[in-house]
């Protein structure tokens, strides 16, 4: 006799029963192993990016399984919204999107769209065939589809900023993310996600999401302006990243054991080749 499966808590069921705000990081690497490493740090929360980072459809199925039995969330970013595409990330089983670059209701209405079956969207119908539905084990997928997906847009251009309340009035947009980086570029403020400028169209974000009753999140790796944000009423963060932590945490490995050079070149006795044993 088969198994019978229930879905996963979403995204939208983690925020709304948190006491306080959901704390979480990217996973970039493209790795299973990463994905799963981080799953049990005791973070909240996983971003798993499709965006900038290497992964296509096998290597987000392989993170998804990787670090399912975790107490923590899946979000998956895909690279664009794309009814296609999105319809491929739903199918692989992921239930929390995060989709980029939403700068418009008919935007946020056109994601939501992609992640409800008709006659209330335009989702292509292939869930026996797909881990979506556990091949059919999890009870009455089709009707419940709706229920086990959850959909954050990203706000992350003037122009979204201009329309958050209409994004935030979209049926089925769950809730808001701010992408400051993105936002300061489109602001003629390349680098400096921590402009004041930025900072206060973040928080305006902000307001308008706690206004609409909905949670807004927002990234932001520098750990005063993480905390200033929740303190402004940001639900969820993002903090750290794993190729940032690997990145950093390897040159301070290298910076405590290699002397470098007085005058800041090669390290002293180093010859640039790879070591022949360790």
């Amino acid at each position: 006799m088969p198994v019978r499966v229930e879905p996963d808590r979403t995204f939208r069921e983690a925020l709304a029963a948190a006491d306080r705000p959901l704390v979480g990081m990217w996973v970039c690497s493209g790795s299973p192993l990463i994905a799963e490493l981080c799953a049990g740090a005791g973070l909240d929360w996983l971003l798993i990016d499709a965006e900038h980072s290497p992964n296509g459809l096998e290597s987000i199925l392989a993170q998804l399984q990787a670090v399912r039995g975790y107490p923590v969330q899946a979000v998956v970013r895909p690279p664009v919204n794309d009814t296609v595409l999105l319809k491929q990330y739903l199918d692989l089983g992921v239930q929390d999107l995060l989709i980029p670059m939403v700068n418009s209701a008919a935007e946020a209405k056109a994601a939501v769209s992609a992640v409800r079956y008709p006659p209330h969207g335009m989702r292509g119908v292939g869930s026996a065939l797909a881990r979506a539905s556990r091949w059919n084990r999890i009870p009455d997928y089709l009707a419940r589809a709706g229920e086990i997906i959850s959909v954050t847009v990203q706000i992350e251009t003037e122009a979204a900023v201009a329309a958050v309340e209409e994004i935030l009035a979209v049926d089925g947009v769950d809730a808001i993310f701010l992408g400051p980086s993105d936002l300061a570029a489109s602001m003629g403020l390349l680098g400096q996600q921590e402009h004041p400028k930025v900072r206060t169209a973040v928080e305006h974000c902000l307001t308008a999401a706690k206004t609409a009753g909905k949670p807004g999140g927002v990234n932001a790796f520098n750990e005063a302006t993480a905390r200033a944000y929740m303190d402004a009423g940001a639900s969820f963060v993002l903090v750290g990243a794993d190729v940032a932590l690997l990145a950093r945490g390897t040159e301070a490995l290298a910076d405590r054991f290699i002397p470098t050079a007085p005058d800041g070149g090669a390290p002293v006795g180093g010859t640039g080749d790879t070591p022949s044993s360790y």
